[in-house]
């Protein structure tokens, strides 16, 4: 009988270490889970993401009222200007020509200029548009505005400071402004903002290279380069 009382005893007492040692493992479980919905929604990359969008990119003109033609510097400036708009944009440039300003004989003078500037930078006639736009002031010589529309990347402006820094010590959380400048300082540095959406496509194979390669497989030589470990290494004295 005492064995039976022992049995049921030791029995009990194991059940019992199994459903503390359930709930301990629950609660652990869901304070883990706590933890990292919190640290998740405190992400640096969440608060601060790196937006991508169109933007349109401006050069503005100044035409003086006598003016009747384009020359010189001011028509290498156009061209490259239209060579950015086919390398960052999608190849078409608008020309905003003021309407109603002292200088309107002016820009309809040197809008053919412009043109051909474009079209010297790489833009086709056909991606090259002009629109009007009102000014105000009779009396003012109002800029020509080239636009396009550039691809560009953002993180949108940094200095938000909602809470004090000493509140958040205990949540191991970060602060709010915390990871806006690293991220505002890599969306300004991408050269290609498409990148950041989906990775380039590979570039043609190096047709001469490959066969040198092949055949130095094929007679047992070695495939790669030779490198010499020290140049460039010197120290200046």
């Amino acid at each position: 009988m005492r064995t039976n009382n022992m049995v049921r005893t030791a029995s009990a007492s194991r059940s019992a270490l199994v459903l503390l040692g359930c709930l301990v493992m629950a609660g652990c479980q869901s304070q883990t889970q706590s933890q990292s919905q919190l640290l998740a929604s405190n992400d640096y990359r969440y608060r601060h993401p790196i937006v991508v969008t169109e933007e349109p990119e401006t050069l503005d003109l100044p035409i003086g009222r006598d003016t009747r033609r384009l020359f010189g510097p001011i028509e290498d400036t156009i061209a490259a200007f239209g060579g950015e708009a086919r390398q960052r944009g999608n190849g078409s440039v608008e020309i905003l020509v003021p309407s109603g300003g002292a200088n309107e004989s002016a820009v309809h003078a040197v809008t053919g200029d412009i043109r051909k500037a474009l079209q010297r930078g790489g833009v086709s006639r056909s991606r090259i548009s002009t629109r009007t736009y009102a000014v105000n002031n009779p009396s003012a010589d109002a800029p020509i505005r080239l636009s396009y529309a550039r691809m560009q990347a953002t993180a949108g402006d940094c200095g938000s400071w909602p809470k004090s820094i000493g509140g958040q010590v205990n949540q191991n959380t970060d602060y709010e402004n915390f990871g806006c400048a690293t991220q505002a300082n890599l969306a300004a540095m991408v050269d290609n903002p498409s990148d950041l959406l989906t990775p380039r496509a590979s570039t043609p194979v190096d047709q001469a290279r490959r066969a040198v390669v092949i055949d130095n497989y094929r007679k047992g030589q070695a495939t790669t380069s030779e490198y010499t470990e020290g140049v460039g290494a010197k120290v200046s004295e």
